[in-house]
């Protein structure tokens, strides 16, 4: 598609949208006023070539919701314990789901281990705990949430503000409607609730059709998010996670230190955690401790599981993720 078609289109979308929830701008309080949202349309317009007149009605339109600032500053949970937090993602219902969507999409997912080196059960086992398989992707307009963080959470107001610049740049990119797309109340997109800024480098037209769809084209979804961990260091082949056994001179100093691999297998071996799995001593890896119901359990994090943390810098998360795609590959009884 040309330049000045895919501009036109974002235009006309952008217009449309607009006119389709006029009603609401009585309701709700838009950012026309707001000093920091009309030093952005500034900005856009000297940096990215924006019309003014277009995106200070777009400032306009993107409202002000106190239910997205009640949601981010919400006291964080008590922090669980392993044992919990793992069954709040690992149910029958997610594993069934799994299943579910490993079957639907089984081509797909097997193009996309064989170009990215991803395994399917870990794609399948990201989009399951990210929107239960596409059934939760998020009720509120990424343009309202993005506006509402960038200008009114100074305490992550200039992340939310690179993300609204980077969602208004792939809505141009893209020819879509900026007042239409929905996600998370932080502006998190699609099955696997990429930013604005991750969808820009790392989402992919994986069915080659000429656009980028994470919301409705599972395809695209599913390379996207494999795309997502090849760029980040996924090795293929590689094991995520393995049992380790401490001694009891093991130098517990090191345990939850880092989500990254500080250290080799070799050397945490030296540091009193063995593994019996057959990995080489040369893999990169880090050591931690879950809290199961019977006591502490040790585990060696690999590169891939450091992988796995860059989609959500947790490692119960990580973990979560591992041991889903482990049980719904039991429960389909095998990969193939």
């Amino acid at each position: 598609m040309k330049i000045g078609a895919v501009v036109l289109k974002w235009t006309t979308g952008l217009l449309a949208g607009m006119g389709l929830v006029l009603a609401a701008c009585a309701q709700e309080s838009g950012h026309g006023d707001n000093v920091q949202a009309m030093a952005f349309v500034d900005y856009m317009v000297e940096t990215h070539e924006f019309d003014r007149a277009e995106l200070t009605a777009l400032m306009r339109e993107a409202k002000l919701k106190k239910s997205i600032l009640k949601a981010i500053k919400r006291p964080a949970e008590k922090a669980k314990p392993w044992h919990e937090y793992r069954k709040i993602f690992l149910t029958p219902q997610s594993i069934a789901g799994g299943v579910d969507f490993w079957d639907k999409n089984a081509r797909v997912l097997a193009e996309a281990e064989k170009k990215y080196g991803v395994p399917a059960e870990i794609i399948v086992a990201i989009i399951g705990i990210e929107t239960r398989y596409g059934g939760n992707m998020g009720g509120y307009r990424v343009l309202d949430a993005l506006a509402t963080l960038a200008f009114n959470y100074p305490r992550r107001s200039p992340f939310f503000t690179k993300e609204l610049e980077n969602f208004l740049l792939l809505t141009r990119e893209q020819g879509m409607a900026p007042t239409e797309l929905k996600g998370s109340y932080a502006g998190a997109m699609g099955f696997g609730q990429f930013m604005p800024s991750s969808y820009r480098a790392y989402a992919v037209d994986f069915n080659s059709d000429g656009r980028i769809d994470i919301w409705t084209d599972t395809e695209d979804a599913i390379g996207s998010v494999a795309n997502y961990f090849r760029e980040h260091g996924w090795k293929s082949g590689e094991p995520v996670a393995v049992l380790a056994n401490p001694r009891p001179n093991a130098d517990m100093t090191i345990v939850n230190e880092s989500l990254d691999p500080k250290w080799t297998v070799g050397q945490l071996a030296e540091k009193g955690f063995p593994t019996t799995a057959q990995v080489s001593p040369d893999m990169p890896a880090s050591v931690f401790a879950l809290d199961t119901e019977r006591g502490k359990q040790y585990w060696i994090g690999l590169n891939n599981f450091s992988v796995i943390t860059r989609y959500n810098r947790s490692r119960l998360y990580a973990m979560a993720a591992y041991d889903l795609s482990q049980e719904i590959v039991k429960a389909r009884g095998g990969r193939s």
